[in-house]
């Protein structure tokens, strides 16, 4: 989909036209808010001026829409399409997240809210009248891009997230999550797990771009999810001695940016040993970082994932143990610590299989991206739902959906939450 140079998110929502909204129609409307012109595609991380814009837009669109709108103390913003009894009770759940990577694409989240909103629409253009609550929803800081932790709403929503820790996270700039948070109206002394919330829900549904080729391999514009794969963040940090770039011969360096490259063509060549597995070093930090100066420690974050929850743990263990081998060769130390783990994450069978039933024919592929739903599925029924990316290419500005796609997938999500929502509630 080709999203044109457009009016920022406020200036465009105030002259979308009337009845139902396309998804294309939607992403048009946010197209400008937070471009990066250095990296290409978009920067929107948690809490800044491009990712307030889209709450701000979202929460405007859903009042349009005669939704209930709220922010919750973890910064998780959840709009109610009630049912005649006002009972919040067993309700479905839709919607994904508005942050982004740097220079990401245009997709990666944003589509599953503009097709959850889009698909209210559908569903009131048919005079459908749910018979249990739906709640759509934005969870902030899901890339983690900002502050280390992916999902980072829907874990302290769920309580897999300490709440003390989320405090302490600092940006790369130093500022902590509290200060943060504070600065942008949230207060950080009442985050943490939301079992109230929780309790209300009764299963999420997550509409997401896919992250991959398997749509596109099989010409289909829509799968069912089958899986995430176990995933996880660790930060290797590598010390050695600072020192004048110019005064230090090379025999008496302890340079841990020349083990710390060793250590990279390491992890490369240890991942492909493990049939599946993914490792990758993403982020590279020297300190104090000068041109002329020899660092003094790097720190590495790591990105790993695998199906079998014990290969991910093998794979870790190795990079670690060759890490401080490498680091030993150039008079350095090493040490791993992890950040975020997420374990393979099977969604629920029987919401899977209901969806089925409402997409006869939708294939059903598993991921290797981390979703909300994953940190979702530990406490409620998930699923997911994909939509083809013609190149296979996320993170990047060249993720890609075309108009057709976009609406189909609103279009399967519709017939998705009528078929959840016409259910009767669960007495009780």
């Amino acid at each position: 989909m080709s999203l044109p140079h457009t009016a920022p998110a406020r200036a465009a929502a105030s002259v979308e036209p009337a009845g139902p909204a396309s998804v294309t129609r939607l992403l048009q409307a946010i197209a400008d808010v937070g471009r990066d012109a250095g990296r290409g595609g978009y920067s929107r991380p948690v809490f800044s001026t491009p990712e307030m814009d889209l709450r701000a837009w979202f929460i405007e669109q859903a009042g349009r829409r005669g939704l209930d709108v709220h922010t919750d103390a973890n910064g998780i913003i959840w709009a109610w399409w009630d049912t005649a009894t006002g009972v919040r009770k067993d309700a479905v759940a839709t919607g994904s997240h508005l942050d982004s990577v740097p220079g990401g694409g245009a997709y990666d989240g944003p589509l599953g809210v503009a097709s959850a909103l889009a698909a209210v629409d559908l569903l009131k253009a048919r005079n459908f009248r749910p018979r249990r609550p739906l709640a759509l929803t934005v969870f902030p800081e899901e890339e983690g891009s900002r502050f280390g932790v992916a999902c980072l709403g829907s874990r302290l929503l769920t309580g897999q997230l300490n709440p003390d820790k989320a405090r302490k996270l600092r940006d790369p700039e130093g500022n902590t999550y509290a200060d943060v948070a504070a600065a942008n109206g949230q207060d950080p002394r009442l985050i943490g797990a939301d079992y109230t919330a929780l309790q209300q829900l009764g299963m999420f549904v997550e509409l997401h771009v896919e992250q991959g080729r398997g749509l596109v391999d099989i010409n289909r514009p829509v799968a069912i999810g089958s899986s995430i794969l176990g995933h996880g963040r660790w930060k290797l940090s590598i010390t050695g001695e600072g020192n004048h770039a110019g005064t230090t011969l090379m025999k008496d360096r302890r340079d841990p940016m020349v083990a710390a490259a060793k250590v990279m063509v390491s992890i490369r060549d240890t991942a492909r040993k493990y049939r599946d597995a993914r490792a990758t070093v993403g982020r590279l930090q020297p300190v104090p970082g000068g041109t002329n100066v020899i660092a003094s420690r790097v720190d590495l974050w790591i990105d790993v994932r695998h199906p079998e929850d014990p290969v991910t743990a093998a794979l870790v263990e190795a990079i670690g143990l060759n890490a401080r081998v490498l680091a030993a060769e150039e008079g350095c130390t090493a040490s791993l610590g992890t950040e975020s783990l997420s374990p393979t994450v099977h969604f629920d069978g029987g919401l899977r299989d209901r969806l089925r039933e409402f997409l006869p024919g939708a294939p059903v592929l598993d991921t290797g991206a981390g979703h909300d739903a994953g940190v979702l599925a530990a406490h409620l029924p998930t699923a997911m739902l994909f939509v083809r990316n013609p190149t296979g290419i996320s993170h990047s500005p060249d993720e890609l959906v075309e108009d057709g796609d976009a609406e189909a997938g609103a279009r399967a999500l519709a017939d998705c939450l009528a078929g959840l929502l016409g259910e009767a509630v669960t007495p009780g």
